[in-house]
Order: C-alpha cells, then sequence, then structure tokens
C-alpha cells in the first residue's frame, strides 16, 4: 500500500526530493527548485503533467559556459524543467541597485540547500525544507522554501519566505513558471484563467519574431486575441504545433479570494490547477499573485535548444500556466520602469529586515463526465477543497483551499 513519503533520489543526474501519497508524485531538484515531475498514478503507472524538455542537460554536469552556451545559450535553459520559483527576477537577466540579476533570478539557477525532510505523522504530510542565501550581499536577501504533500491531497504545496537582512526596503518579482508537457498536454486541451483582462507582450521582447498576436494590444477574451493578420485567435484552445510562440498576461481581479489557472486535457479527463491565496482578506505579510500568464510555445524559435540547429524548425511544445508578481516576463528592471500593469502592482516590497510569504498550490484532478463537457466558468475555495464550476455542473475536490492547513504545516515545520 502506498503511504505519504519523502526520498531522497538522483533524478536527472540530480539531487532530488521525492514526496509522494497514494494519489500523486513530485520531484523537487535542488538545482533551481525544478519541479521536473508532478504525476497522477494511473492504473500500474503514473502521467506527468510537467514538461521536461528534450534538450535538458541530463549529464550530471554542472554548467559550464565554454562547452556549453553556444548551444543552450543560457544556464537557465540547461537545467530547465516543469515548474521553478523565479525572484528576484523574472525574465531576462539584467542589472538592478548594481546587482547582476540572472534570468529568472537566483532561485531558478543557484543550488537549493536542502534542510532537511521527512513526514509529519500526526499531519499524514510529507515535506521538505530548503533553503537559499542571496549570492550577491548588494541585493541581501534569504529564500526558505517548504515543499509539502498531504494524504489524500492531489496536490502539491509550496511556501516560499523571502527575507531581507538590509536596511533598506527591496522591490522584487516573485513567481512560480509551471510548464505542462506531454504525455499531459496535448493538442485539444483548453485553457482557463482566474483572470478576466489580457495583454500580448510587448515590442521589444523574446516574442517579437515569434508570436501571431499583435504587441501590446489589450483585449478581455482569451478566445479572441488580436493577431498581425487581422484574425481573433482562440487562446482557451491549444492548437498543437503551428510555428508561433506567445506570450500573454491577465490580470487576477482584486476582489478574488483565489487566485487560478487550469488546463484540461478532455480526452484523458484530467485538469492541471495551480492555486494561490488572493488579494482578498489576504493575511499581513503574505503575497498576492497578481498575474496569470500564458507562455504558448507552440513552435516559433528557429534557434538552438528549441531547433536542432539555428535556422531549424522549433520543435518544441508546452504551455506556461505560470503566475506572477511582474510585467510580463520583461525582468526588474522593466517592472521597476512600469509600476502597473493592467491596474496592477509589477513588483512586491520586502521591508527593512522584512519577510513576505508565498502560499500556492499545483493540484491534477481527475474530472467528472459533466466537467469534461461544458466551459469551465470558475474555481472558488472553500476551507478544505475547491470547487470547479461550469454552466451546469460543479465538482468538489478535497484539497486545502484556504491555505489554513498550510499555514499550520509550515508553522510546525518552522519549528524544526
Amino acid at each position: 500500500m502506498i503511504t505519504t513519503s519523502a526520498e531522497h533520489i538522483r533524478y536527472f543526474g540530480r539531487n532530488s526530493i521525492v514526496l509522494s501519497n497514494e494519489k500523486v508524485r513530485a520531484v523537487i531538484d535542488d538545482l533551481g527548485g525544478m519541479v521536473p515531475e508532478f504525476s497522477l498514478r494511473k492504473g500500474r503507472g503514473a502521467i506527468n503533467a510537467h514538461w521536461i524538455p528534450d534538450f535538458r542537460g541530463n549529464s550530471g554536469q554542472p554548467w559550464n559556459p565554454a562547452t556549453h552556451a553556444l548551444y543552450w545559450k543560457g544556464k537557465i535553459l540547461y537545467i530547465l524543467a516543469g515548474d521553478f520559483p523565479c525572484s528576484p527576477n523574472f525574465g531576462p537577466d539584467c542589472t538592478m541597485d548594481g546587482t547582476k540579476l540572472p534570468a529568472h533570478g537566483w532561485t531558478a539557477n543557484e543550488r537549493w540547500n536542502i534542510s532537511s525532510s521527512g513526514v509529519l505523522t500526526d499531519e499524514n504530510a510529507a515535506y521538505a525544507i530548503f533553503s537559499l542565501q542571496s549570492p550577491d550581499r548588494s541585493m541581501p536577501l534569504s529564500y526558505k522554501k517548504y515543499d509539502v504533500v498531504q494524504k489524500n491531497h492531489p496536490a502539491h504545496y509550496s511556501v516560499i519566505s523571502i527575507r531581507n537582512h538590509g536596511g533598506s526596503p527591496i522591490a522584487i518579482h516573485i513567481a512560480h513558471h509551471n510548464t505542462t508537457g506531454a504525455p499531459f498536454l496535448q493538442a485539444g486541451c483548453r485553457i482557463y484563467t482566474s483572470a478576466r483582462s489580457f495583454m500580448a507582450a510587448p515590442a521589444g521582447t523574446e516574442f517579437d519574431d515569434t508570436g501571431r498576436l499583435i504587441q501590446g494590444v489589450q483585449f478581455e477574451n482569451l478566445s479572441r486575441a488580436p493577431c498581425h493578420d487581422g484574425t481573433n485567435a482562440d487562446l482557451s484552445f491549444v492548437p498543437g504545433m503551428i510555428g508561433y510562440t506567445d506570450f500573454v498576461t491577465g490580470a487576477v481581479p482584486k476582489d478574488a479570494r483565489l487566485g487560478w489557472s487550469c488546463v484540461i486535457n478532455p480526452v484523458l479527463k484530467l485538469a492541471y490547477i495551480t492555486f494561490f491565496p488572493g488579494q482578498k482578506n489576504l493575511p499581513e505579510k503574505e503575497i498576492a499573485l497578481g498575474f496569470n500568464d500564458l507562455w504558448m510555445q507552440y513552435g516559433g524559435r528557429t534557434f538552438t535548444p528549441w531547433a536542432l540547429s539555428e535556422g531549424g524548425a522549433d520543435r518544441t511544445f508546452c504551455l506556461g500556466t505560470e503566475n506572477a508578481v511582474g510585467a510580463f516576463a520583461n525582468g526588474l528592471e522593466y517592472s521597476r520602469a512600469h509600476p502597473k500593469l493592467l491596474d496592477t502592482p509589477t513588483t512586491v516590497t520586502v521591508a527593512a529586515n522584512g519577510e513576505r510569504l508565498l502560499l500556492y498550490g499545483t493540484t491534477l484532478v481527475e474530472l467528472d463526465d459533466s466537467i469534461v463537457a461544458d466551459p469551465i466558468t470558475g474555481i472558488e475555495a472553500e476551507e478544505e477543497a475547491i470547487v470547479i464550476k461550469t454552466t451546469k455542473a460543479h465538482q468538489r475536490v478535497t484539497l486545502d483551499g484556504s491555505f489554513s492547513s498550510l499555514r499550520a504545516l509550515v508553522h510546525t515545520l518552522g519549528k524544526k
């Protein structure tokens, strides 16, 4: 019989922790905090919803610019997979306050220290605790990350604590870079978000030469996104490999108790859902992620490592359902210069000698036929559940919808 467990393993040549229960399995790497696998047990096997790039370096050899930069271009692409935390930068590398920040920040590039792992018997929860210190004292931040899998919950929970050890406040980014891939992601999947207003990436980004959308255009419905050719694209539908890569951001409503994004595979009858506390009634010190971001990697990048050679065909198919405090994925310098987007803050401030917390959940849900048949109209939180709603039906899933159980668990783990 499968029970809740925490195990140290070598995965793709990396030091990793596996947190699992009778429903799901999450693999968390120490390098970059990558989660290459978040899978749902099915029969004798499992379905992994997370993207593992075929170009991911799997030799176990550390990043070496002299050896790897020509093909991979940057370290983040060499170690990339699944979900990972992005902070204090979300987007391309930049220099802020005299500090050089790598693409997607230290949390996505540096090696986290595995502080401890195990099972809390009374709480029926497996956990791992990671820590990371800023490698540059000019931005004196430290991070602590608690990863949790609870008994009977088809979810991987995460809490990130950010501390500022300096004497001045620091405005930063924080994001979860969830990315889905095969075998979960297929042509015909459907996308839903808590956001109700959207904007395509502006000119001057990595999507200038890859996208079908009008740059910087604002629109109100994912199913009608304006394109260069005068047509509208239905972004709520995953078309498969079409030779384009686009990025859009959507503002999570300010009155939301729960922020979320959802990808449904109607053939597998599965939903991949990310969820996090919204702005409404948010406890002090906690962070409400302001944006649902969609990175639609359906071809379009005719250069390595996406293509096998410069000018070759992009072979990479994945969908990012990222959630962030950040302006698009344009880096901290851009967000500091554009403090609001869609009337939503693009940075979060950590006070001098202060702390901020981000609570987050990722779940794989087996759907009722009635839910698969109709469009999702919303996902709501209850104390011990989330409720997936359509115009005709609803499905209640046992999860920590209020995050109250997770807060209590982290309080317990903080004493270890």
